[in-house]
């Protein structure tokens, strides 16, 4: 054969083998993006006590329901999120638990193993207990004040049916957003879709517990923490660019470009830091309408009291928040109370009715990234089809969980086994 028809032969086939592979490509991301759901976490409480030195005692009470085990396998484990590494102590409260181990590979979490495999349609319902530290900030929006600001870990792709938030009412000041009391308690009650997150503050004067300044949670900021792991992406980047750069065929260089986009999308929060940066004060206003007397016990509602003194039952019957776009709604009689900025409840025109002005503090990250979730299924790491990392959004309160990470398993087929991220993770 003519050694230039060989040669342009040989182009052609290049040419097309890469077009090919770049079709190939695309036409498997939006089948991943569609993978059926795994997982229904039917109920998440978690319940918090601060401890004398200031430390807090969390239960973690979940109901997490399979709703497919075919294509990735029977639920064996998950990870739940956790605030951060400083953990004193942990222990399983449930006896289907087998292990329970502290993972700081990439994020903070509780690594759950079950004694038995759970399959479609099975609940199962588990509990663990930890002590954890530095998770508050001391005079951040008044001088004498200590504030503990919480994220529950939340899952990019799993849905919460309950989230329930109880914290120990026992010496605080102040706790934002609104709550419930119940025995003793400050609760909050919301419905997740996949990827929201709720955060809360409980406020303290500084000597209600033994709070330490060098545990405050910005203590816990470091240089590993703000580099970026961009290392292991790198390295898996070249060894799939590397082939296609000695093919030297301009379609078949393209198909690289698509594998780093996907790539660079599904790990971009590998890339983020994940430090504590300081925090921000925002006001918040929330009309409150108040029922005159207890709904329980029928006592009196006293003025500027929340909740009832003989039963503990909460006044408000009704409460919204409000924006700045909302103000210009409100009559010429409610202006005066609806422009105050300074921290305080406001009587407004309609009985029983008041608005809260409360200064809340909202943590400045330099990631927004959520935490991502997985789960374990069978003897095999399998993914929950979600983002492949699990930076903390803010060092005081974060995480998230769930199946295994998706760094476990190859899904472009490039052979790889991709050990460079999870080595990344590590540092």
């Amino acid at each position: 054969m003519n050694k230039n028809v060989f040669s342009f032969l040989r182009k052609v086939t290049i040419l097309l083998a890469g077009f090919l592979f770049t079709l190939l490509l695309l036409a498997l991301w939006p089948l991943r993006v569609k993978a059926k759901e795994l997982d229904e976490i039917l109920r998440y409480q978690i319940t918090v006590d601060v401890n004398e030195d200031a430390t807090l005692h969390m239960v973690y009470e979940i109901d997490w329901k399979v709703l497919d085990s075919t294509s990735e396998g029977p639920l064996s484990w998950v990870e739940i999120g956790i605030p951060n590494s400083h953990v004193a102590d942990y222990k399983a409260l449930t006896d289907n638990i087998s292990n329970i181990s502290l993972s700081t590979s990439n994020g903070t979490y509780m690594k759950i193993r079950f004694k038995k495999d759970y399959y479609k349609d099975e609940v199962v319902s588990f509990s663990f207990e930890l002590t954890q530290d530095y998770m508050y900030e001391m005079n951040l929006l008044t001088e004498g004040e200590t504030v503990y600001m919480f994220t529950p870990g939340w899952f990019d792709d799993i849905a919460v049916d309950n989230l329930i938030i109880r914290w120990n009412t026992d010496k605080a000041i102040g706790a934002s957003p609104a709550s419930n009391v119940q025995n003793g308690y400050y609760v909050w009650e919301y419905t997740l879709a996949k990827g929201d997150k709720r955060d809360v503050q409980i406020t303290y004067p500084n000597d209600a517990f033994a709070f330490n300044a060098s545990k405050q949670v910005t203590k816990q900021v470091s240089n590993s923490q703000t580099k970026t792991k961009s290392n292991g992406v790198g390295m898996v980047i070249l060894a799939i660019i590397a082939p296609f750069l000695y093919m030297g065929s301009i379609a078949g260089m393209a198909a690289p470009f698509v594998v780093v986009a996907i790539l660079l999308k599904k790990t971009r929060s590998y890339a983020a830091s994940r430090g504590f940066t300081g925090v921000e004060k925002k006001l918040e206003r929330t009309i409150i309408e108040y029922y005159p007397n207890c709904p329980n016990c029928g006592g009196p509602r006293p003025e500027g009291k929340d909740n009832c003194a003989y039963c503990g039952t909460s006044f408000i019957k009704t409460q919204k928040k409000i924006t700045e776009k909302d103000l210009p709604k409100y009559a010429e009689q409610e202006k005066e109370a609806m422009s105050q900025n300074k921290e305080g409840t406001y009587k407004l025109s309609s009985p029983h009715t008041y608005v809260r002005v409360h200064y809340i503090p909202v943590p400045v990250t330099r990631s927004s990234s959520a935490a991502s979730s997985g789960r374990g299924g069978g003897s095999h790491h399998s993914c929950a089809h979600s983002s492949c990392a699990c930076a903390c959004a803010c060092a005081c309160a974060c995480a998230g969980g769930g199946r295994a990470d998706c760094t476990a398993k190859d899904f472009y087929h490039t052979n790889l086994k991709l050990k460079y991220f999870e080595n990344a993770s590590r540092h």
